[in-house]
């Protein structure tokens, strides 16, 4: 059984990939082949191992709960909540991923970053259950991904990807948009669905405009119903785990205003922060493919340098512009002059 991603909580099952479907049919109206791609992701963790540089990434805690244990080294492995252990993707002869090693522990905020075309959407993907890679492992709470069909047999994440483009239905409301997976997987009555679209589009700060289709709306608030859609959930439902968020560009072509707002709504549903409606978040962790400096500073603690296929570089975000490693002092300084080179 497929289900849609950025919605809802099913027992045993990862969250929908924002819509992300793969055979996906509604009955109530003609849903573009395009924007349709539902399904469910599993992926697993497994036991820590140390793939951080030697000299750039030093462990740390984050200073607000203690007891999360984020960054130690005798951190126990159920606070892993995603490993990519030598992940290799090719597309024909076009090398992408070239042995990506990289853990997401419970309660971080992860940033991926590096050159254009380096395979930072790939490994998201990856990780969302989208694409399978050609060599290497996806684990998922120590549990490893054996491909899509696999996924339905295991239990203990839920994954949502928010898509650059926002990848919303254009022949749906935004209400039916946002409570796409509720309409076609819950037992919830119509008017609690239509109640929870609402709260859910006010704790990402838009109201009344669950009748607009996506056309109507502009750029940063197709951003901002694509989170919705992807942190709403079935509250008959009493199974609750650890939810991460993958975000894919998410201020990609928003001024700077809207850039920020976008950056302090994901923030807001994280488990740290508070949503517009000042309710704490729900989300375990997430992880932003960016290339944008503000995003790096507002919005993520740790950074992932991916460069030619391979992770150069890991550390906190504080840690980006100070580094003596030659290819993140470029990207971070912009220059012409350094190893990247178009």
């Amino acid at each position: 059984m497929s289900s849609l991603v950025g919605s809802s909580v099913f027992p045993l099952n990862f969250r929908n990939v924002s819509y992300l479907s793969t055979g996906h049919r509604t009955s109530r109206k003609k849903v573009d082949a395009s924007s349709i791609y539902a399904r469910k992701f599993v992926c697993c963790s497994m036991a820590p191992q140390n793939l951080m540089p030697a000299d750039e990434f030093r462990p740390s805690k984050f200073n607000q709960d203690s007891s999360l244990n984020l960054f130690t080294e005798d951190l126990d492995e159920t606070d892993v909540l995603i490993e990519c252990k030598d992940v290799y993707k090719s597309f024909g002869e076009k090398h992408i991923l070239s042995g990506v090693n990289f853990k997401i522990k419970y309660g971080e905020a992860v940033g991926i970053i590096g050159p254009s075309g380096t395979g930072k959407s790939t490994i998201l993907k990856i990780i969302a259950g989208l694409l399978t890679p050609d060599k290497g492992e996806v684990y998922i709470r120590g549990r490893r991904r054996h491909g899509l069909i696999s996924d339905d047999d295991m239990s203990g994440l839920r994954i949502g990807l928010v898509f650059q483009s926002a990848a919303l239905f254009d022949s749906l409301t935004v209400r039916e948009n946002v409570g796409f997976l509720l309409y076609e997987h819950s037992r919830m009555p119509r008017d609690k669905i239509q109640e929870l679209v609402a709260e859910t589009l006010a704790a990402v700060g838009l109201k009344d405009v669950e009748d607009r289709m996506p056309s109507e709306l502009s750029g940063g608030m197709k951003k901002r119903v694509a989170l919705a859609r992807s942190i709403i959930n079935d509250t008959t439902n009493n199974t609750i785990e650890p939810e991460v968020l993958l975000y894919d560009e998410p201020t990609a072509g928003l001024d700077p205003i809207a850039s920020t707002v976008v950056e302090d709504l994901i923030r807001s549903v994280h488990c740290k922060g508070n949503d517009a409606l000042g309710k704490p978040g729900k989300i375990a962790s997430y992880v932003v493919v960016t290339h944008q400096h503000s995003t790096i500073r507002r919005a993520v603690d740790r950074l992932v340098f991916l460069h030619e296929g391979k992770v150069v570089w890991e550390g906190m975000t504080h840690e980006f512009t100070s580094s003596t490693n030659p290819i993140v002092q470029q990207f971070a300084s912009g220059s012409l002059d350094g190893p990247i080179r178009y």
